[in-house]
């Protein structure tokens, strides 16, 4: 027999059915680790009323599948693809990351993944740990609970990484429901009919609708007797449940189901993935983390034969001199790239000091710069250099100089901007005592710019 339903959630039937009702613990009778602070949210089908809330849960955030019916992307699995110009699981990390409920947080990735996940969270959170995942994601949330072990929380908020619209009025509720003895389901009651098929493909019945629910996530529950439950499906290799819920179902953890919410959609689809850009589009206008670094540098001359101008070494009666190869215009690009991740200066990464760096060519550092800014998943839109000098002319080299940067920086040619002006013989260049080189960097960081 085939059910049908026109979306592929699992169905719960409420605890109150299946279980007597836990009864309702008041203040006084909460153990430690509750904060006995006062909140006030809308629980199930009753009126607002007075709950307390704990101090700090933990939370696994799931994302080590490969999302398959999502299609391919070349942005990566589908937690991994922009939705409003941020990835999605940037943005589901974030909605918990801002909750001050919630302390450690553990993201399980597939082991190919590390590098995605750093371009699509480049920001570094103390209470964040990462976590390689398993082959299902049965064995990726019981890896992401063993990382907590060490800490063991009193609770865990087990989480899909693919639904980046989690409120946090829902991750308040959950956790303020939840008990040493029962853990939190949110799901919306089943609303589109249901119909049970034959093995033909032929409607056999209508199912009541009645006490059905599509469970959602976060769902909660007590740390440890839900770590327990998953060591002990894992010891027998039980590897058929479809969530959290029914691994605690099966160890009879009481579970209580509270209203979900409609905006915590699950990404499942290509077309989801879609609609959920264009609805963030729609409901605010994108500002794009695009910035924008400056670098000055400048070298005088001593004796020798040439100079070297963005790695490109120009015929000339005299050299610059520096502590490396005095590339006057790299070393205004490198800061200039630097400047755009806040990340100092070439002296904070290649201090002259440290002798290793005695003559080495500066290409060193502009690589260095700019794997910087990939790392941070930062794209370089356009590079500009001026270089002030009376002598040598680049105008001849100019052409060599744009594809030395090129290479360097693995950026397209109308990208790169040279140029070259002299200083009207005014001050120490014009004197000719030396080069000043002026750059300017623009990258687009993943995000968009905070409000």
């Amino acid at each position: 027999m085939i059910c049908i339903m026109k979306s592929a959630y699992s169905l719960i039937t409420p605890l109150s059915e299946r279980k007597e009702k836990q009864p309702e613990r008041t203040i006084n009778q909460l153990p430690s680790g509750i904060c006995r602070r006062k909140a006030l949210f809308g629980l199930q089908a009753q009126s607002l009323a007075e709950v307390t809330v704990i101090s700090k849960a933990a939370a696994v955030i799931v994302a080590a599948g490969r999302g398959e019916r999502a299609g391919q992307s070349a942005e990566g699995p589908k937690q991994y693809r922009l939705i409003g110009a941020e990835a999605v699981l940037a943005r589901t990390l974030r909605a918990f990351t801002d909750c001050p409920l919630i302390g450690t947080i553990a993201v399980v990735i597939h082991p190919d993944d590390h590098a995605l996940y750093r371009r699509a969270v480049p920001e570094k959170h103390e209470n964040v740990i990462l976590v390689t995942g398993g082959p299902t994601r049965q064995e990726s949330t019981r890896l992401g609970l063993l990382a907590l072990k060490d800490e063991a929380p009193q609770y865990v908020l087990i989480h899909d990484g693919v639904r980046p619209f989690i409120g946090q009025d829902l991750l308040e509720r959950i956790i303020a429901n939840l008990t040493p003895d029962n853990g939190v389901l949110p799901a919306l009651a089943v609303s589109d009919t249901l119909k049970r098929a034959a093995a033909d493909g032929m409607v056999e019945t209508t199912i009541s609708r009645t006490g059905l629910f599509a469970a959602q996530t976060p769902q909660a529950f007590p740390y440890a007797p839900i770590l327990d439950a998953h060591e002990k499906a894992f010891a027998i290799n039980r590897t058929d449940f479809t969530d959290d819920a029914a691994i605690a179902e099966w160890q009879e953890i009481a579970v209580r189901i509270i209203e979900g919410s409609a905006d915590n959609t699950k990404l499942t689809w290509a077309k989801d993935i879609e609609m959920a850009d264009k609805r963030l589009r729609q409901d605010h206008a994108v500002f794009p983390d695009i910035r924008t670094g400056n670098g000055y540098d400048v070298h005088s001359f001593e004796p020798g034969d040439h100079v070297t101008l963005c790695g490109v070494k120009i015929p000339h009666e005299a050299k610059l001199n520096g502590h490396s190869d005095a590339d006057v215009a790299l070393h205004a690009l490198t800061d200039a790239l630097l400047a755009t991740r806040g990340a100092g200066d070439i002296g904070t990464h290649f201090p002259p000091s440290d002798s290793q760096w005695k003559g080495a060519a500066s290409r060193i550092f502009i690589e260095h710069a700019a794997k910087i800014v990939r790392e941070a998943g930062g794209r370089i839109a356009n590079v500009d250099v001026t270089l002030i000098s009376e002598a040598p002319k680049i105008g001849p080299h100019r052409a060599a100089m744009t594809q030395a940067l090129c290479d360097m920086l693995g950026i397209a040619a109308d990208r790169v901007s040279i140029k070259a002006t002299t200083n009207e013989k005014l001050g120490f260049v014009g004197r000719r005592e030396g080069i000043a080189a002026i750059a300017t960097a623009t990258v687009i960081y993943p995000g968009e710019v905070p409000e």
